[in-house]
């Protein structure tokens, strides 16, 4: 028996990531610093550890519900409200997923198939297109531009629309070039989708990490609050990546959609990283604040000396990313 012939084609078309490629490389070479992997250089905070070795302490080892501690999901609402002006309902709008990758590969596999298409801003994280492939659709690329800061423009989406389109992917603030979306660019979305059956998957996961002005969410304008899958995560702004515990939130028929594949394939998150991440929202601001001044201050000296050598870099207004020119 030829193994080769056993594998579906859709998954032997779809190329591995490069990024975790290079990743696999480098940690096996010495004296390298990598600049490839999206991931905080800090350590969990210490409070945020210690929350997690005490639900080890007290035997907190045993499965949690399928769609995450309801401590934490409480904990996620009131977060959300208070920073970003969305409003969840912990018991049957919000899954905590095993990291953001997971949400996203959820969503897309309760709302997508074969025939349909997603509408993906590039440059953006590499794993848009390949659980799109995975849930059988067809990822439809929008390319963004310098000349538009990386933003999504109304008449880009335009274009990008199909009958056949089922979902947009909202990566802001974005992987890999920093870009954000104001609140009026974001309302110009907004106009475009509306009136349309389209869904949108926001990525919200640098929702934090934004210079200047604070982030909005598209689920913050009531016309879309129904027809957005928010998906965010600990892993940036409180430099959990390790931990993997992300989550998503939306309409209560698509939560439950998207648990039923959520219950089959994980369960459930892991139990004593949900312990803290409750501590992370509930007395984690001040860790966040600091490394979020950090990386401002990054975010300068890495501009500023891109320019003063003669290199065209984009200024990041968001993430921990510098997306220069060569």
């Amino acid at each position: 028996m030829n193994m080769e012939d056993m594998i579906l084609p859709k998954i032997k078309n779809i190329p591995p990531s490069g990024i975790r490629k290079y990743f696999d490389i480098i940690n096996e070479m010495e004296n390298v610093i990598s600049l490839g992997i999206g991931e905080p250089d800090f350590v969990t905070p210490w409070n945020i550890r210690e929350a997690s070795i005490y639900s080890l302490e007290k035997g907190h080892t045993h499965y949690s519900a399928n769609a995450g501690l309801i401590e934490l999901r409480k904990e996620i609402a009131d977060y959300l409200k208070r920073n970003f002006c969305v409003s969840y309902n912990p018991e049957d709008q919000i899954i905590v997923t095993v990291g953001g990758s997971e949400a996203i590969d959820i969503a897309l596999r309760a709302l997508v198939g074969p025939g349909d298409e997603v509408i993906i801003p590039e440059p953006s994280f590499v794993a848009y297109k390949g659980c799109t492939a995975f849930a059988g659709a067809t990822p439809k690329v929008v390319n963004l531009r310098a000349e538009d800061n990386f933003k999504l423009t109304p008449k880009l989406l335009e274009n990008a629309i199909t009958p056949k389109t089922k979902v947009l992917i909202f990566p802001f603030p974005n992987n890999p070039t920093g870009a954000i979306m104001t609140k009026d660019g974001i309302k110009a979305i907004v106009d475009v989708l509306k009136d349309k059956n389209i869904i949108v998957l926001s990525d919200e996961i640098y929702a934090e990490l934004t210079y200047g002005k604070k982030h909005v969410s598209i689920a913050s304008f009531p016309e879309m609050k129904d027809k957005t899958i928010l998906v965010s995560g600990f892993s940036k702004a409180y430099a959990m990546t390790g931990w993997r515990l992300g989550y998503v939130c939306g309409h209560p028929a698509l939560i439950e959609a998207m648990k039923k594949i959520h219950q089959y394939a994980i369960m459930c998150p892991p139990t004593t990283a949900q312990y803290a991440a409750i501590e992370a929202l509930k007395n984690g601001d001040d860790a966040v604040h600091e490394m979020f001044m950090e990386y401002n201050r990054r975010r300068r000296v890495m501009v500023n000396g891109f320019r003063n050598i003669g290199l065209d870099c984009f200024e990041p207004m968001g993430a921990f990313y510098d997306f220069f020119f060569l």
